[in-house]
Formats: C-alpha cells, structure tokens, sequence
C-alpha cells in the first residue's frame, strides 16, 4: 500500500513536471513579441469576388461576381501589377499546359465559364488562348449585363509573360492537375528563368509537385500530402520542440478552424517555422474555395502581432489598413 502510494505520487509529480513543460515550450508568454504587418498573398492577382456559399467544383464563378468595384481581371499580368501595387507580398496564379508546350495562366480547366472558347484549357494552343477574351463571362447582374466583355481580348499570359515582367517579386504558381509529367514539364519550363526561382514557390496535386521536388530540391513545394506530412507528426509530437524534416524548407496553407490546435501557435509556431525556412498562410474559415481575409472585419480574428502570410482575395481592401493587425 506504501508503494503504490509512492507511485501515485511520483505519477502525479511527473504529470505537473510534463505539464509545466509543455506549457512553457510552446507558450508565447517568454517568446519575443513579432513586429511588422502580415504577409499579404494576393490570390489570383487582384480578382472579381464571389460569394462563397452554395459553390461547388462545377459553379461558374464568373456568373455570380458581386458588382464590380474595380475593372481588374484574375491571373492578368495587369490584375498582378495591380496586386503588387496595393502591397501583395505574393501573387498566386494558375497555371496549364498548352498544346504547344507553353503554360497559359488561367485558373479554370474548361474555357466555357470565363471566356468565348469552348474546350479544355490545356487541348489548346497559347496562339488560340491568346485570342480569348477572358472577360466574356463576367455577370454581377444574371446575365443582364457583362462588364468586362470585349476588354480581356488577348489578356492571357503564359507563365514565362509574367516571370518576365516580375522578376522581383514573389509568385506562388498553382499546378490545377494531379499529373506527375507537369511537374517535371514545370521544372523544365522554370529552368529557364534560373535567376528568380528563388521568388516562386509552386503548389498542387500531390503527383506533380513529387516529380518538381525532385527535379529542382530546393523549390518551396506545397500539396495535400506535404502539409499531411509535416503537420501530423508535428501536432503528435511538436510539444516537445522537434520539428519533423517534412516541415522544412515548405509552404503550409492552414485554416484558421485548425490553427489554434498546433503546438505554439501564434507566436513561436511562427518562430518555428521561420526557423527552418517554412512560409505559413492563414486561409479564413475552414480552408475551402479559397476562402481570404477579403474585408477589414475579417482582420479582427487574426491573433494579436501575427505577422505570418494570410490569404487575401482582395488585397485592395485589406492592405489600406495602417499598421498591426
């Protein structure tokens, strides 16, 4: 009976020593308190919204886009200067192959729902993209009105159109497949243009960015199973401050829903993964369709001095906002 006593003390010692620990090594209350506003990602350039409820794979987004209140067109060379030029620290654009092995920057796999083509993207020529007009879908009004038509008229850029005219400035380029030959027909096209790829991180379908990992190691690549891979073994074990080899060198696009269970979080998570060279979005809500930080409110729920990346469909609202968030 003496023993057992013994032992449940010692347990129980053990326990507030191992919970005192935990504690301490994550907590924010010794870390240095982060300075500076976050990082803007500017998704699709600066982009016609829509509203996010009711949308699925298949709606035309392009049909549902609230009025417009600037004359901008996604994944545009003009709409990503235009991002850059209200303070995105990242554009992110989307890309496909061409027929011709070029990559069109476009965000959808058919032409149908933006443009007067009709087909698959990627079954065309740049030369037959470059006659679109991505504009022609846009309706805020079902149909009785389309703003944009006749002004997206050749807008279309191929990839190597828009490393070309921001060769300083950070890009993250969306692969829309799941093909592994992408990714390495995206690390040959990127080959070209060695002197920036320092500036472009690449993500997608678990497939291709394997095979561009593998072509250029030092690319920052994200997909579902790299963010599986780093951030499972990191809630099993990141308590204790080790960080799982999956987690370096990476790009972790995390829901707010799912932000708060990670060891650490704000503050020295974000330590953490600078530490290793990780970049970190927060994406709003639960993470689906792309859901941004698209309206003033919306930066009330970001944590007090987070400076990470947060995700953004309108980077013309929200970075008109002075100082910490």
């Amino acid at each position: 009976m003496l023993n057992l006593k013994k032992f449940i003390k010692r347990f129980l010692f053990f326990i507030v020593l191992l919970t005192l620990f935990i504690f301490f090594n994550n907590s924010s209350i010794f870390t240095k308190n982060r300075t500076g506003d976050p990082i803007l990602l500017a998704h699709r350039g600066l982009a016609q919204t829509f509203p996010m409820e009711g949308i699925t794979g298949e709606t035309c987004t392009a049909e549902i886009i609230y009025e417009p209140e600037h004359a901008y067109l996604e994944n545009t060379i003009p709409s990503i200067e235009a991002a850059f030029a209200y303070g995105a620290d990242i554009v992110e654009l989307d890309v496909h192959p061409t027929k011709d092995g070029e990559f069109a920057v476009f965000h959808d796999w058919t032409l149908e729902c933006r443009t007067d083509g009709e087909g698959v993207t990627r079954e065309h020529t740049m030369a037959e993209l470059k006659q679109l007009d991505v504009g022609y879908g846009y309706t805020a009004d079902n149909g009785e009105t389309y703003p944009f038509r006749g002004k997206g008229v050749g807008l279309m850029p191929t990839l190597g159109e828009v490393l070309e005219a921001f060769p300083d400035k950070q890009l993250l380029i969306h692969i829309k497949s799941n093909d592994a030959e992408e990714g390495v027909q995206l690390a040959n096209y990127l080959a070209n243009y060695p002197n920036i790829l320092e500036n472009v991180a690449v993500y997608g379908g678990d497939l291709p960015i394997v095979t561009l990992k593998e072509e250029i190691p030092q690319m920052r690549v994200m997909s579902k199973e790299t963010l599986k891979s780093c951030l499972i073994p990191y809630v099993a074990v990141g308590w204790t401050g080790y960080m799982p080899n999956a987690c370096k060198n990476t790009q972790l696009h995390i829901p707010e829903t799912y932000a708060r269970i990670l060891w650490g979080y704000p503050q020295k998570f974000l330590n953490r993964m600078d530490a290793v060279d990780t970049r970190v979005i927060l994406v709003a809500g639960n993470g689906n369709w792309s859901e941004g930080f698209d309206q003033v409110s919306d930066l009330e729920r970001l944590p007090k001095n987070y400076n990470g990346g947060i995700w953004t469909n309108r980077v013309d609202v929200i970075s008109q906002v002075p100082g910490n968030y």
